[in-house]
């Protein structure tokens, strides 16, 4: 709201190199109630004034030795960081050129010399008023913009979260446990960063990795929990996850859901073109694929399942590096190895946590 308290409490700067110009103006901002008033002779200190005290209106006389008003106009227009600059020109000049070029040079408005007091004063209050309203606009749009970040967010985070849930259920579904998934996806978020991939790409990794087996849902527990062997017809049932799991995430616009369907599609196919649904081979299997399908390989092998124990963990680090070049993309085996001790730091967080959970 603009009270008259506010309008008196605006900052006002007066340039002009006459100071019987300047004296007036201040004895005229004075007598209406104006608190907050500087005024120089010299239009090159304008710059540094300006910075410094942050006028809500600028009354600048045009004509003036070493520095015009159109060139204080121009230097001003590379200092303000709102886009408004808030000038009333003043001048004795009565060419009506002189005039439109003043205010395409960004003044507001202009004020004829020789001075008529009632004109003064309702021109700045006018210029004032909506200096004033454009600052209250400014931070309402601050505010909303503030508010539609925060809204973003949880959304986002809500986003993720039903992410998480719907993973575990499948994972829980499978072995019991989220641990293979939390600990997953954050190795795949270190060897994508390791690789080269940008941190954005890391995280979007480490969101969309957790759902690469979503599609387990739809395998029939005498399949997914069997302590055995798989036959070859179980085993082609089993197979089918890589594409239920694509068709429950496909369809959204999102990058991270997109990245998500690619993930759950590709994570069996193999570097030498031998793993499925599809038999891709070497860069035409995406690269979140054969992260994924690098880390999920790793923790698998360290983690007990219905079918077999757990791997010690120098033999599950011997087992990636005899499948580079043949499951896995040699170059992120490498990867894998730099990224290692952050891995293995990670095992034993998530050990340590799940132990005093237990």
């Amino acid at each position: 709201m603009i009270t008259p308290d506010r309008i008196v409490q605006a900052r006002i700067l007066v340039v002009d190199d006459e100071p019987a110009n300047t004296r007036l103006l201040e004895q005229l901002l004075g007598k209406a109630g104006y608190e907050n008033y500087l005024s120089t002779s010299d239009p090159r200190t304008v710059a540094d004034l300006y910075e410094a005290f942050r006028p809500d209106l600028l009354l600048l006389d045009l004509h003036m030795p070493g520095m015009d008003g159109f060139e204080v106009m121009q230097h001003l227009s590379t200092k303000t960081t709102d886009g408004y600059v808030p000038i009333l020109v003043l001048t004795a000049d009565p060419d009506q050129a002189v005039r439109i070029r003043a205010l395409e040079s960004g003044a507001k408005d202009f004020l004829t010399k020789p001075f008529d007091p009632v004109e003064v004063a309702t021109r700045i209050r006018n210029l004032i008023e909506v200096r004033l309203l454009y600052e209250d606009l400014r931070q309402q749009n601050v505010i909303l913009e503030q508010k539609v970040r925060e809204r973003t967010e949880e959304l986002h985070q809500t986003r993720l979260e039903i992410i998480h849930r719907l993973s575990r259920a499948a994972e829980f579904h499978d072995t019991g446990t989220g641990v293979h998934i939390m600990r997953m996806s954050q190795y795949c978020a270190l060897v994508a960063r390791t690789a080269g991939l940008s941190d954005a790409q890391a995280d979007l990794v480490l969101s969309a990795s957790p759902m690469h087996d979503v599609g387990k849902i739809g395998i029939p527990d005498r399949i997914l929990l069997k302590p055995s062997a798989l036959s070859a017809e179980e085993r082609a049932v089993m197979q089918r996850h890589t594409v239920i799991g694509a068709e429950l995430l496909s369809g959204h616009r999102s990058t991270l859901m997109r990245m998500a369907a690619t993930i759950a599609y590709t994570h069996h196919e193999r570097w030498d073109g031998t793993g499925y649904p599809r038999g891709l081979a070497r860069e035409d299997i995406p690269i979140e694929g054969r992260i994924v399908s690098l880390c999920d390989v790793f923790d698998a092998l360290i983690s007990p399942r219905p079918y077999k124990p757990s791997w010690p963990r120098g033999e599950a680090v011997r087992e990636v590096n005899r499948l580079s070049g043949m499951a896995f993309d040699p170059s992120l085996v490498d990867a894998f190895h730099v990224a290692l001790p952050a891995i293995e730091e990670i095992i034993e967080r998530v050990a340590a946590r799940e132990a005093r959970t237990a």
